[in-house]
């Protein structure tokens, strides 16, 4: 066996014939001009082969130099012409098509003839061998087609899917309508780009049955979010997906659109019982609002300002105090709100408890109907009415009507107490946080943050007046 035929066979690929290998390599023996002997020339087109190997188009980067995939047609675009720089040029044409595997989906472009012939001759369905060259595109990862011939006896498990769920939603998809409830909106931001010119961006969190997705809309579309009410019903068309830090996003640019449908479309949340969050996990937690504490402000280190605010929900498992920072802390949340929160970061809290953590990332829904679970069960039934009207809580107590918790075992109003909690803000005034509920003391105390003191006096309207601080 040859050189040739030895580095052939140590490809170990199908795509590529020994007669074609062959070709390869005379080619690029003439093309380096006799700078390259056959077996060199083999070695650095066999080098090129398996840079272009991949297991399937989730592999696919816009960094590598060329590719080889087999993939299922799903949609055919609409053939495009335009005019090139070069007016002596004739007219250009392309047409894009959508391809998918089993691990994942993107768009494909023909150009000029290749264009032409896929017009009449390509179709949803169809297996096909690509070769091309992948760059990053308006959808996302985008290859242009260099060679393509059918793969008829290729089987590939792909659903032709026409309208999505959130779980059917798989990176690189493009051409996505989506039905889903509105959950939750955020205002319109604004940036410059690196042409100079402005553009805007915005935020909708969508969910169905399946579960739920960020639809980030762009420029034109950007403004429309401010629009929505949670719990109306939208239909997103020709959206297309991308991925940010870990997760799914459906994106709409200038051709898709986002609009208020009559349909019926419920979203049913899938979260985690709070008694099984564990530490540096970021979960959506969902309960009723325990007690609620005053917002507060702080100076960061870079001088700014930042705000926060506590409040402490309970599901049917347990409860849980969830910090929200920034302009979540501005939400209208109230002890008896239901309440669902999306994308909370799990922390160390005070007094080696864990508390969840509502940063710029997470997501806060006010619930109507109650909190379910995927089956359809309630996790904060009521077990009672109180004299508040509030319903009570799974273990028999009641939510708070003050910015701490009532029960008969606490202090009332107006008594002497001795109160141990954590100093949550040192000053201007010290509030103290024990972990159920915060007390602000009245006179002015040297207190470190996170320090934690025993304090005695008298308790009245959440203030403490102290006789002795140690």
């Amino acid at each position: 066996m040859g050189d040739i035929e030895t580095i052939y066979e140590d490809l170990d690929t199908e795509e590529v014939s020994l007669e074609e290998f062959r070709a390869a390599v005379e080619s690029k023996v003439e093309q380096m001009g006799g700078l390259a002997d056959e077996e060199t020339a083999a070695m650095l087109i066999a080098h090129e082969l398996e840079d272009g190997q991949v297991s399937g188009l989730a592999d696919v980067e816009p960094g590598m130099d060329e590719v080889s995939v087999t993939a299922k047609v799903i949609n055919v675009g609409e053939l495009r012409t335009f005019e090139r720089d070069d007016p002596d040029q004739p007219e250009g044409q392309v047409i894009n098509a959508d391809v998918a595997d089993e691990t994942g989906r993107l768009r494909v472009s023909f150009w000029d003839e290749m264009a032409s012939a896929a017009e009449s001759d390509l179709e949803a369905g169809q297996v096909l061998n690509i070769n091309g060259r992948p760059k990053d595109g308006y959808d996302g990862v985008e290859v242009t087609v260099d060679q393509v011939e059918p793969a008829p006896d290729t089987e590939i498990e792909v659903t032709l899917t026409e309208e999505y769920r959130v779980s059917d939603l798989t990176l690189g998809a493009s051409d996505v309508t989506l039905l889903g409830e509105v959950l939750a909106t955020e205002p319109v931001r604004t940036f410059d780009r690196d042409d100079g010119s402005e553009g805007k961006v915005s935020n909708v969190l969508v969910g169905d049955e399946t579960g739920r997705v960020r639809v980030t809309l762009w420029d034109d579309q950007a403004d429309q979010a401010e629009a929505f009410e949670p719990h109306e019903v939208v239909e997103v068309i020709d959206g297309y997906i991308r991925e940010r830090d870990g997760r799914l996003e459906l994106h709409v640019g200038d051709r898709g659109a986002i609009n208020r449908t009559d349909a019926e479309v419920s979203y049913v949340p899938d979260t985690t019982d709070i008694e099984a969050v564990e530490l540096d996990e970021t979960v959506d937690i969902a309960g009723v609002v325990r007690s609620a504490d005053p917002k507060r402000t702080f100076d960061r280190d870079d001088g700014s300002e930042g705000q926060v605010r506590n409040v402490r929900v309970q599901d049917e498992t347990d409860d849980i105090r969830v910090a929200l920072w920034g302009e979540k802390a501005d939400v209208d949340l109230g002890p008896g709100d239901e309440v669902l929160f999306v994308d909370v970061a799990i922390q160390d809290g005070w007094q080696d408890d864990l508390e969840a953590s509502a940063n710029w990332q997470s997501t806060i829904v006010l619930l109507e109907d109650g909190v379910e679970s995927s089956d359809g069960a309630a996790e904060s039934e009521p077990t009672g009415e109180t004299d508040t009207g509030l319903s009570a809580f799974a273990d028999g107590s009641s939510p708070a009507t003050s910015t701490e918790s009532t029960t008969e075992s606490e202090s009332q109003d107006g008594e002497e107490v001795e109160f141990t909690g954590v100093v949550v803000q040192a000053r201007d005034p010290v509030i103290l946080d024990d972990g159920e509920r915060t007390v602000t003391l009245r006179t002015e105390v040297d207190a470190e943050l996170g320090e934690e003191l025993t304090v005695r006096g008298e308790l009245a309207d959440g203030t403490l007046d102290p006789d002795a601080v140690e």
